[in-house]
């Protein structure tokens, strides 16, 4: 029987999970696949750091040539991180005929179609289920398990980070900066965590779910961002009071054939099953025209569940050997890319207003708000103990984005109106 060999471009986190599975389930990769694996090359960036795995000495590297251009190494797996570099990496070792599995969306948010026509031209396989979601295996699910359904709708929670934050502000009553800074010392959160907290991950894992459960090119500029670093402890606590839970939500809708992409806080029902997703696990809810609702659940990070996805499609490139069928499953877009329109795009809101505390100004706000189009499903007037305001808090009726931000632009105007306080998207019903 063939060794299958495997050469890794990093040995970090989830590299050194990958060694771990590797070796420990020898005896389920023969059963998968018939033939044995072994790693035969790691690139590194430090020969003596200590590492979460004892791997033989001499298989370690700093060139990544010994890797790339290795001609017994079948598979590369790509755990290093980055983009521009690792993008020249790739496309080395799949001109190379070699077959590659990535866990890196940063990179096939930003050159996934280039990467995958290179691995087509080349009769190579390009696989990249960790780069979303973690340990859950959304994305086969989405090309295999559902391949037969029409996608309508995905929302989720795909970045562990913010999920974590969020969860023990509205647990604790806690401070944004008080829980970034537990969660940067547990290790959830990074140094610089700005592209988690402001969505830039979660929007990069949403442009590579858009593009596969669409079948249309969605780019990373295509997704509208909104981070969680403005969220205050009023906000969770006016979301709990209407009956919603926040959470920062990635959504792509497709109505016809246009679609609708977005990461940003969002309001839902206590009883969806988003809102129970606690700390830093993951959650994927989709919508198909035949299957109706499911959902993909379990740890979004994390050496282990990362390395089991890593895994899996080394599985799966193995059994493309053993069948010949290797760049085969490469499907192009069916359909070109159509966004919504501002105006297309209808959603709910939550709203909250400081304004001055005097008889009339609630009469004035909905004469606007009835003037724009935009309706109120729920109203909350209170008053505040400073400077002689009141704060109004609004969730609306289902109104075009383009109705509500020029509903916003004129009520900042307003004399009346002190400060907009906050805005978030809502999604669903709270049960009466």
């Amino acid at each position: 029987m063939k060794v299958i060999s495997v050469g890794l471009l990093g040995l970090g986190t989830v590299g050194c999970g990958v060694v771990k599975i590797v070796e420990g389930h020898q005896d389920k990769l023969m059963h998968q696949v018939g033939c044995p694996v072994r790693v035969k090359k790691a690139l590194v960036k430090d020969l003596n750091k200590e590492r979460l795995v004892d791997l033989n000495p001499e298989l370690l590297t700093l060139h990544a040539e010994e890797v790339l251009d290795d001609p017994e190494i079948d598979v590369v797996i790509e755990v290093m991180g980055g983009v521009e570099e690792t993008r020249h990496h790739i496309l080395r070792a799949l001109h190379n005929k070699k077959h590659v599995v990535t866990a890196n969306k940063d990179l096939m948010a930003v050159y996934g179609s280039e990467l995958l026509a290179a691995a087509a031209q080349n009769n190579c396989d390009l696989f990249y289920e960790a780069s979303v979601a973690g340990g859950i295996p959304i994305l086969r699910g989405l090309v295999d398990g559902l391949a037969s359904d029409r996608i309508t709708k995905m929302m989720g929670i795909v970045n562990g980070t913010t999920n974590f934050i969020l969860t023990k502000m509205n647990n604790e009553g806690s401070s944004y900066e008080e829980v970034l800074k537990e969660a940067q010392k547990l290790g959830f959160a990074e140094a610089d965590p700005t592209a988690d907290v402001e969505g830039i991950d979660a929007a990069r894992k949403m442009a590579i779910l858009s593009t596969l459960g669409f079948s249309m090119n969605i780019e990373l500029k295509d997704v509208q961002v909104k981070g969680i670093s403005s969220v205050s402890e009023e906000d969770l606590n006016y979301s709990k009071k209407l009956g919603y839970t926040m959470k920062l939500i990635g959504i792509a809708h497709r109505e016809k054939e246009k679609v609708e992409v977005s990461v940003q806080p969002t309001l839902l029902p206590q009883a969806h099953p988003l809102a129970s997703v606690q700390n830093e696990y993951n959650a994927v809810y989709v919508y198909g025209e035949a299957v109706g609702e499911t959902m993909f659940y379990g740890p979004g990070a994390g050496s282990l569940p990362t390395a089991t996805a890593v895994v899996s499609d080394l599985v799966g490139v193995m059994k493309n050997m053993r069948l010949g069928v290797n760049g085969k499953s490469m499907v192009s877009p069916q359909f070109q890319k159509t966004l919504k329109e501002k105006e297309e795009i209808q959603a709910k809101h939550f709203l909250r207003v400081h304004v001055q505390d005097e008889v009339g100004v609630l009469s004035h706000i909905t004469n606007l708000f009835s003037q724009k189009g935009v309706s109120f499903e729920k109203i909350l007037q209170l008053p505040l103990k400073e400077e002689a305001l009141a704060e109004v808090v609004v969730v609306t009726h289902h109104a075009s984005l383009e109705r509500y931000d020029n509903l916003l632009q004129e009520l900042a105007d307003m004399q009346y109106v002190k400060e907009i306080k906050s805005s978030y998207r809502v999604e669903g019903e709270v049960a009466v």
